[in-house]
Formats: structure tokens, C-alpha cells, sequence
């Protein structure tokens, strides 16, 4: 028995490093949708969000895309106002 518990405590321990290791990476679209879905302007979606992985300009639109573990999710700005949110597919 006293041989066993290293092996328990370094198995356990394995577990949960794998564990926090994929806690660590990008969310699911779903989730970002949900931190985002209170979010009217530019501002609340960045406190939301945090910065957006890609930013394009068109003009006077704004295309911020952020990468979720299961695809992607883009929102158009006018101005400062967050006007349409969409969902991309997985890579």
C-alpha cells in the first residue's frame, strides 16, 4: 500500500495538469457569445472580450474577429455601435 500512494499522487497530478492545459485555450463560440451578448458598443465588447485576434478595417466598419476553439466569431462595428455578430466554422 505505501508503494501505491506515489503512484496516486503523481497519476492525480498528471490529470490535472492535462486538465489546465486545456482550460488554457481558446474559448468555444458559445462561450464567447454568452460574455459578449450585453455588449452595445466597441467598449463593452473589448471588456468583455479582451482584444480581438484579427481587426480589419473597411471604410467606416470595423471587423473584429475573435478565434474560438471550435471556429470563429466576427462582429461588425459602425462607429461604436456593435452591429451584427456572426459564427465561422471550424478551421
Amino acid at each position: 500500500m505505501a508503494r501505491r500512494f506515489p503512484r496516486i499522487v503523481s497519476s492525480a497530478a498528471a490529470l490535472a495538469l492535462v486538465l489546465l492545459l486545456a482550460a488554457c485555450g481558446p474559448p468555444a463560440k458559445v462561450d464567447i457569445l454568452k460574455k459578449s451578448a450585453n455588449a452595445k458598443t466597441k467598449e463593452d465588447l473589448e471588456q468583455a472580450l479582451g482584444k480581438p485576434s484579427d481587426v480589419e478595417k473597411l471604410g467606416p466598419l470595423e471587423k473584429w474577429t475573435y478565434r474560438a476553439s471550435d471556429g470563429s466569431v466576427v462582429f461588425l462595428i459602425t462607429g461604436d455601435t456593435v452591429a451584427i455578430q456572426a459564427t465561422g466554422g471550424s478551421k
